[in-house]
């Protein structure tokens, strides 16, 4: 897009506001104005959100918005790459996924500077002392890769799982700080990656005005802008004060040598990049960079957990090339967790979906890192007895992850002794039991609260996967009188849902047809949505695997659930203890007169048979998908690791401990290139599961 001028452009320095009637203009002067009012908002937008220097008030700026909008309007004049655009479209069914035009990986990342010390030993080693590195901030926000083509806008994608994310192109055009049009002697093709963020600011007003209309805040900015992004209805996201910095060239038609020439140049296409970048020639003045930033984090106004260390050569950068999950040439410095002291006012047992009771200490307000916070996770009895907490303590408040709340420790008794667990469930008032330090409520599916969150489960991704019955909308069916128990699901007809706030006869006709679907579930599935203690959905494959049927595994014994593959005496007991529970038979008794389940049926081989694979982290297809391709072929796939597991398999970000458990049990610890390695040895291929 060519620069606009004051000389060529007369919405530009100082416009003119006094506009003519719109009746009084041609379909032509409409149109010569309506394109002069978009090269003008364009420019404006680049002012503002790019070069921080605005030239016109922001009343102005809205009063040629909405002038642009009349005329489009009354003229049927829109554009598809209007600034009007970014109000949002229709509402789409769900969001699609694409694969991107290269792979956005992670980087390591720690929070000692000997960690950091030897990754600069590693780079040096490889490609020699002659090293620079470019330092930014680590954003805490939503990676995004977006595409041009000959400098138009034309699609944006969430990182997902790194090979491909979601299609968010539609909500991405309404962020006022991404372009539609690229500016000056742009690329013929570009993919940039970036990071949407919610200002602090703007989110500490978003979420007031969130708790004034009776809704519940978001928990940091990192959430809303998750949340904000990933909007079916993209008028939604437009109404959310969303930004975006950018910061790393995916691929482009021409070269970039350095990473620091893409900071200098990225701003003259009009792509916004932060201001506190540095280039840097060792890794000492990186690691003061980092302190100083630290320093300096609560100034700004965007959420950081770091900084980014990246070698600044790209022509070195390819030479170090990447792991199956991140990049050798990068490495984030993180900050510590972020903690606040305060007073616990009170204690509440939240009672989850399997009974278990949460503990939660109500907080005295206090700003943790740049987000209030009012409650905070007590863990468990143990925990409580252990930390000797009480209602009066003042304590230290910190983020886990630099996100999750909990309390730390206790920095001054006010109350003797701590916080004592009742001996009944404040819901349903039945008895609650200890299993180590874990304490349930024995209500079972009886308790109100257990209900509503077993209900959201069976309908969940987990469960039966029913649409359209989301947390919200069984809130609803219960509090209506429509649902006191699980099975009430398949007595729902469309005249009691119409009688419901916010229904039509649309979502009743569709949520109906769902219910129906789920009728004839995978035994593996329904397994997994009843709620069993201790039973997630790798779990209740075993399970179904191995019993065959509602009626087989309601009886199994104890001994009969342990000989289970990764299923030890805990989660049998679990088991056993869920079936013989009279409340809890009756209810699924009652489910199995609506609901067939279906033993699973593979067309596989035995290539794999005798080898067991557990998995970890994110891998480029789900676990569930994987677990399933290996064991169609012979393989047990199970959720932890055991003396009986042939390899432990790893995506991005894998849990520590089941690599601490492979490495004490010396079980080989793979990647997933690796993986698919072995399987190709004992004649399975990949292209299998693709084709699926």
């Amino acid at each position: 897009m060519a620069e606009v001028s004051a000389d060529e452009n007369p919405y530009v320095e100082d416009p003119r506001t006094d506009f003519e009637s719109v009746e009084a203009l041609s379909t032509d002067n409409a149109r010569e104005q309506a394109e002069l009012l978009r090269e003008a908002i364009r420019h404006h937008d680049y002012r503002y959100y790019v070069e921080n220097d605005p030239i016109i008030a922001d009343r102005t700026y809205d009063t040629l918005f909405t002038r642009l909008r009349e005329l489009e309007d009354t003229f049927g004049i829109q554009t598809d790459d209007s600034p009007t655009r970014r109000v949002g479209g229709e509402p789409v069914d769900e969001l699609q996924t694409v694969e991107h035009v290269t792979p956005m990986l992670s980087i390591d990342s720690s929070g000692e500077s000997d960690d950091v010390r030897d990754f600069d030993d590693r780079i040096r080693r490889e490609v020699g002392d002659d090293v620079e590195y470019v330092c930014d901030p680590k954003f805490d926000g939503l990676s995004l890769e977006v595409v041009y083509e000959d400098g138009e806008y034309v699609r944006a994608a969430t990182r997902g799982d790194g090979r491909e994310g979601d299609d968010v192109t539609e909500n991405v055009r309404t962020i006022s700080s991404i372009p539609h049009h690229l500016r000056g002697d742009y690329p013929d093709f570009l993919a940039v990656r970036g990071e949407v963020y919610m200002p602090r600011d703007a989110f500490q007003e978003f979420n007031r005005e969130r708790v004034e209309r009776g809704e519940d805040p978001f928990a940091n900015p990192r959430n809303a802008a998750a949340g904000s992004l990933r909007q079916l209805d993209s008028s939604v996201t437009a109404s959310r004060p969303l930004d975006c910095f950018f910061y790393d060239v995916l691929d482009a038609s021409e070269e970039f040598p350095t990473h620091w020439s893409e900071y200098e140049t990225l701003p003259t296409y009009g792509l916004k990049v932060v201001n506190r970048t540095e280039l840097v020639e060792d890794i000492e003045d990186a690691i003061i960079y980092r302190d100083d930033l630290m320093a300096e984090r609560e100034e700004l106004n965007y959420e950081i957990d770091g900084v980014v260390i990246k070698v600044n050569d790209r022509s070195a950068c390819a030479a170090l090339g990447t792991t199956a999950r991140s990049y050798r040439w990068s490495y984030a410095y993180k900050f510590p967790a972020r903690a606040e002291v305060t007073e616990i006012t009170d204690v509440i047992l939240q009672v989850g979906r399997t009974g278990r009771l949460t503990p939660v200490a109500l907080l005295e307000p206090v700003d943790v890192g740049g987000v209030t916070v009012s409650r905070a996770s007590l863990h468990n009895p143990e925990e409580i007895a252990e930390k000797n907490v009480n209602v009066g303590d003042e304590v230290r408040v910190q983020r886990a992850g630099d996100v999750i709340p909990y309390v730390s420790e206790v920095m001054e008794k006010r109350n003797e002794g701590h916080y004592e667990f009742p001996d009944h469930c404040p819901v349903c008032d039945s008895p609650i039991e200890r299993d180590g330090p874990i304490a349930f409520c024995t209500g079972g599916l009886a308790c109100d609260a257990q209900l509503r969150r077993a209900v959201a489960y069976y309908a969940s991704d987990d469960g039966l996967d029913i649409e359209g019955l989301g947390e919200e909308r069984v809130e609803q069916l219960i509090d209506g009188g429509l649902i006191e128990s699980l099975p009430d699901l398949y007595e729902l007809d469309a005249d009691d849902l119409l009688e419901l706030d916010g229904w039509g006869a649309k979502s009743a006709e569709n949520l109906l047809a769902e219910i129906e679907e789920s009728r004839r579930p995978q035994l593996a599935n329904f397994v997994s949505a009843i709620g069993i203690p201790r039973v997630g959905t790798e779990t209740a494959r075993a399970l179904a695997r191995e019993f065959g049927s509602m009626e087989v595994l309601m009886t199994g014994s104890r001994d009969e659930l342990e000989s289970v593959p990764d299923i030890g005496p805990i989660v049998a007991n679990q088991v056993r203890e869920f079936f013989d529970s009279e409340r809890n038979r009756e209810v699924i008794e009652e489910l199995l007169t609506h609901v067939e389940p279906e033993a699973e049926e593979t067309d596989g081989g035995d290539e794999l048979a005798g080898l067991t694979f557990v998995f970890t982290g994110s891998l480029s297809r789900s676990r569930s998908d994987i677990s399933d391709f290996v064991e169609a072929h012979g393989a047990n796939a199970t959720g932890s690791v055991s003396g009986n597991t042939d390899y432990l398999v790893v995506g991005e970000s894998p849990g520590q401990t089941k690599r601490e458990d492979a490495e004490e049990r010396g079980v080989p610890v793979v990647e997933e290139d690796e993986f698919w390695d072995v399987l190709d040895e004992n004649g399975v291929e990949r292209a299998e599961l693709d084709e699926r």
